[in-house]
C-alpha cells in the first residue's frame, strides 16, 4: 500500500491543480482525441464540458477513455456528473471554480447553461513514469508494480 500512496503523492503533485491532459474517446470505431483542461483528485479526473459536445456525445455511447498527460497514460470510465450547478455537485464545483479561476469566466463556460457539466473520469489502470522509474498503477484494486523504463 506504501507503493500506491507514493504514486498517488505523485498524481497530486503532478495534477492536483489546472493542467493540460489528452482525453480519448470511440467515434464509430475511431479514436477521437482532444487536450482538455482537467483537474485531478482521488482517482479521477475532472473538468467541465458541454453535455452536447462530441467527447460527451461519444461517452455515452462508449463509456471507456484513455487519457494521457506529463508521462502518465491511463485507461478510465467516463461519467457525466450532471449540471455543474446540481446540489450533488457543490463541493466539486467549488473546487474547479477556484481551480480554473484563470480563465473560467472568460465566456468559454456559462453555469446558466444546463448543458455545462462535470465530466469526471474515474481511473482504471495506468502508467506513471516517475524519476526514471516506472509505476504500472490498478487504480480499481489500489495495487502498483514497479517495472523497468520500458
Amino acid at each position: 500500500m506504501a507503493k500506491y500512496e507514493g504514486v498517488l503523492n505523485i498524481m497530486d503533485e503532478r495534477f492536483g491543480h489546472d493542467t493540460l491532459i489528452s482525453v480519448a474517446t470511440i467515434d464509430g470505431g475511431r479514436p477521437a482525441v482532444r487536450t482538455v483542461d482537467g483537474y485531478y483528485e482521488d482517482g479521477a479526473f475532472f473538468t467541465v464540458t458541454h453535455a452536447l459536445s462530441g467527447k460527451m456525445r461519444q461517452i455515452k455511447a462508449d463509456p471507456a477513455v484513455a487519457l494521457c498527460g506529463e508521462w502518465f497514460t491511463a485507461h478510465g470510465i467516463g461519467e457525466d456528473l450532471g449540471h455543474i450547478r446540481a446540489p450533488q455537485n457543490a463541493d466539486i464545483a467549488a473546487k474547479l471554480h477556484a481551480i480554473f479561476a484563470e480563465w473560467y469566466d472568460n465566456g468559454h463556460t456559462d453555469d446558466s447553461d444546463p448543458n455545462t457539466v462535470i465530466l469526471r473520469v474515474r481511473l482504471t489502470d495506468g502508467v506513471l513514469f516517475s524519476h526514471g522509474t516506472r509505476y504500472d498503477v490498478d487504480f480499481e484494486n489500489k495495487k502498483v508494480s514497479v517495472g523497468d523504463k520500458t
